[in-house]
């Protein structure tokens, strides 16, 4: 099939970068089931694809992690027709040899939230998606084979700690994570890849690595607080420059970045464990967005 709509999620400055090159562009802001949008979603072209842009924090940055609307985004994404999302996030590094500035294409999580909606089927029944992969492979393939024509260094692999915050890691939380196995620290993957899963969507994460987290040696000694943020934003921002360079190839290839082979397209097929008679047919009839 062709692509669909490409969905593009991240922060304010992968999003502003990458709009000036939208040719028709249309703004999109509704409410759904599970409330309103972060964002107005941008919808328009690049290169040969459809996109559809979201603000995962909302204008100027106003949402934290744990106030964002992760269920109505991913639901307006669906709604709007998209068919694969490349998500973007700030991370910290868990790792000596992923340094700050440089990209993650993530294939693991270890979900430490317990705030959010992490479900669309609340109500309806029991409905159990399969996750062992929770990026979608084939789209983590065309990111790294993207990445190695451009000129920016990018990880293949790697596991996120997602932790639900707003405040950071306790230095013995950042050793832990590291003992878990864990690669980077962040706070917007899950419950994102979770329910783009549910909602029968492929979904890639694109990890910028920002810093180093305080698991390393001699960050807590760090005195000058100001120094280390502006640090901290520079990395950010070089990040996601980074990112920008990889994005921007992926929707200028000829790459199909959607395939209904692929078993994130077919997520619901076997995952309703209810029996039908005692299924809700009003919030089926609600949700069948998801099943289409």
């Amino acid at each position: 099939m062709a692509d669909g709509i490409v969905g593009i999620i991240g922060g304010t400055g992968l999003g502003d970068a990458l709009a000036s090159e939208v040719s028709g562009a249309e703004l999109h802001d509704f409410d759904t089931p599970f409330g309103r949008v972060s964002s107005p979603v941008l919808i328009g072209t690049i290169g040969n694809k459809q996109v559809a842009f979201l603000n995962r924090h909302g204008e100027g940055h106003r949402l934290s992690p744990s106030e964002v609307p992760f269920a109505a985004n991913i639901f307006a994404l669906k709604k709007l027709g998209v068919t694969s999302v490349i998500a973007s996030g700030a991370v910290g590094s868990l790792r000596e040899e992923i340094r700050p500035r440089e990209l993650v294409i993530a294939e693991q999580v270890i979900d430490k939230t317990f705030r959010r909606q992490g479900t669309f089927f609340s109500g309806f029944g029991a409905v159990h998606c399969e996750l062992s992969s929770p990026f979608c492979q084939r789209l983590r393939g065309i990111l790294l084979a993207t990445a190695r024509e451009v000129d920016v260094k990018v990880h293949n692999g790697g596991t996120y700690v997602c932790m639900e915050g707003p405040q950071f890691s306790t230095r013995a939380e950042s050793l832990m994570h590291r003992s878990w196995g864990g690669d980077l620290i962040g706070m917007t993957a899950m419950p994102e890849a979770r329910l783009a899963r549910e909602a029968q969507m492929c979904y890639a994460l694109v990890a910028l690595a920002t810093d180093y987290d305080c698991w390393r040696a001699g960050r807590q000694k760090v005195t000058d607080k100001q120094a280390l943020l502006s640090e901290i934003m520079e990395n950010l921002q070089a990040a996601t420059n980074n990112a920008v360079k990889l994005v921007r190839a992926v929707l200028q290839s000829e790459a199909g970045l959607c395939s209904d082979e692929c078993p994130c397209r077919k997520s619901l097929e076997l995952a309703v464990w209810t029996e039908p008679g005692q299924l809700n047919q009003e919030t089926r009839d609600r949700l069948d967005v998801l099943f289409r």
